[in-house]
């Protein structure tokens, strides 16, 4: 028997979770010129794109968007990112994800971004769970879902018909 699939979020609930997480950004970076949003490959960096998008609308703050390619099979392969590092040496960084399942594609994300030093260093995600085999935490959260570790979160991005599903 196929499970139903359940929408968590859709289009506009995901948009305001991009400008709720750009206005903490943006708390946390209020003295700052510039911050670097890394977006993890694919659906992280499609969604640090809505957060940039969001962050040119209600402030000044300059977001430098960055592309993230992680092996996700094989995390521990090298990283690459759109940015050189001497880009966003010494400046406040987020690293941006759509789920936060077990934690492993953030902390090698993380690890990549420890080797140059940053003014400040946090995390954002879209969905938050609560099976994570890493001690990695998300710091800006869309929302936060107890599920049970056979049930499966995705983000869809498609436009005006994006979503969050659970199924």
């Amino acid at each position: 028997m196929a499970l139903k699939e359940n929408c968590i979020l859709d289009y506009e609930g995901i948009n305001h979770k991009a400008k709720r997480i750009a206005y903490q950004i943006y708390e946390s970076n209020v003295e700052a010129k510039e911050v670097v949003i890394a977006g993890i490959d694919l659906n992280g960096y499609l969604f640090a794109k809505m957060i940039e998008r969001s962050l040119i609308n209600i402030c000044d703050l300059v977001p430098i968007l960055c592309n993230v390619k992680i092996d996700k099979k094989n995390p521990e392969n090298p990283i690459t990112t759109s940015l050189s590092s001497e880009e966003y040496r010494g400046k406040s960084l987020v690293l941006v994800d759509d789920v936060l399942n077990s934690g492993a594609t953030l902390i090698y994300g993380v690890k990549h971004f420890l080797d140059v030093p940053l003014k400040q260093f946090k995390t954002a995600v879209l969905v938050n769970r609560n099976h994570k085999k890493y001690p990695v935490k998300a710091d800006y959260k869309g929302i936060s879902l107890s599920t049970s570790i056979k049930e499966h979160v995705s983000v869809i991005f498609e436009g005006k018909g994006s979503k969050v599903v659970m199924g």
